[in-house]
């Protein structure tokens, strides 16, 4: 669902689709709509095919792209890690019945509902969720209502917080990037890209995804990338590329790292659907997206290296139709979340009660 999307096995590639501009971010108050979805192509209206896409990318449709499979051996996992052999804590809490009170202590866009299930279902408790996936949080608020033996509440307490606090924080900041770009009234993809934490990929790109970006390729096998260190070992861009593109047949779009004008241009004539131009300076990188979208249009333009929320106004531009930012994944802060057991019958607070 990201930019690896299979392509043709032509030399030159079709330009990607522009977005439609982003809605803005839901408030809390009353029932909340799900956060911006922008960054995904818009298909033809009035089709089922449009209708669906919709659906899927709106943030609540978001988690049928999770099998249930992988899903469920994902929370297994981090369960493992977290307690491989005996939970002396258990012998504390006992194993009656009990209910917990899921908090958001900090703004953002929640995030990552699917995992947070996915862990407590492991451990045979139900969550009963009071806000959609993608609501713009406002603190302090009651997101959920997790219910099962208190050894297992307390069992999967930190596993699913520290999954939903980092998905959460992974679409806040994605979130913002996208609507920092359509500010500028540029439409093109907002995107991460390969750098997630090893073995938190689908939770990090899926993060990506709710925030409204899009996810770009989810691992080697989604797009060829020729990075600089390809074209050392194939000796020149030429040989590089036409491997690659060999390689590609027609199910795999192929994208080249350029550093400069030549290197693009070499690309492009070579077979490559998309160019990268790494670590740009914004006053270099338009006149040379402007002069290889003029020899090649339907070569799609990506921006990268050095993008922050700060200057990526300065990236966007009519011959730029991707931006790919690390710190997506790599630099956002994690949302506080926390959860709180509370007795049969009691309200609930934020805090832990103590007599």
């Amino acid at each position: 669902m990201g930019l690896a999307q299979r392509g043709s096995g032509r030399r030159t590639a079709r330009p990607l689709r522009k977005t439609s501009p982003a809605r803005p971010l839901p408030t809390l108050s009353g029932s909340p709509t799900p956060a911006s979805t922008s960054g995904i192509s818009d298909l033809d209206s009035g089709g089922h095919t449009d209708r669906l896409l919709q659906v899927i990318m709106d943030p609540e449709g978001l988690q049928l792209l999770l099998p249930s499979p992988t899903l469920a051996a994902l929370a297994n996992s981090w369960l493992q890690e977290d307690c491989p052999g005996l939970n002396f804590a258990a012998l504390v809490t006992g194993s009656a019945p009990a209910q917990a009170a899921l908090w958001a202590k900090s703004p953002g866009v929640l995030a990552g509902r699917p995992f947070f299930d996915a862990i407590f279902t492991q451990l045979s408790c139900q969550v009963s969720w009071f806000l959609p996936e993608g609501s713009k949080l406002v603190p302090v608020v009651k997101v959920a209502e997790v219910r099962g033996p208190a050894h297992h509440l307390l069992l999967g307490e930190r596993v699913a917080l520290n999954t939903l606090a980092r998905c959460s924080g992974i679409a806040s900041v994605a979130a913002t990037a996208v609507e920092v770009a359509r500010s500028t009234g540029w439409n093109g993809h907002v995107a991460g890209t390969r750098k997630t934490t090893p073995g938190f990929r689908l939770v990090e790109k899926y993060g990506l995804l709710v925030g409204g970006a899009a996810g770009h390729r989810y691992d080697l096998g989604g797009l060829i990338m020729v990075k600089d260190n390809h074209v050392v070992a194939a000796g020149s861009v030429d040989k590089a590329v036409r491997r690659a593109r060999q390689a590609a047949d027609f199910a795999l779009k192929v994208e080249v790292e350029c550093s400069s004008l030549k290197e693009a241009l070499q690309a492009a004539e070579a077979g490559a659907d998309l160019v990268l131009l790494d670590n740009f300076k914004p006053e270099e990188l338009h006149p040379t997206a402007a002069a290889l979208k003029a020899k090649f249009p339907s070569v799609a333009v990506e921006a990268s290296g050095g993008v922050t929320l700060g200057n990526l106004p300065q990236f966007c531009g009519t011959h730029i139709d991707v931006i790919s930012l690390g710190m997506l994944t790599q630099a956002a802060p994690a949302l506080d979340f926390s959860l709180k057991l509370f007795a049969e019958g009691d309200t609930p607070v934020p805090y832990a009660r103590r007599s």
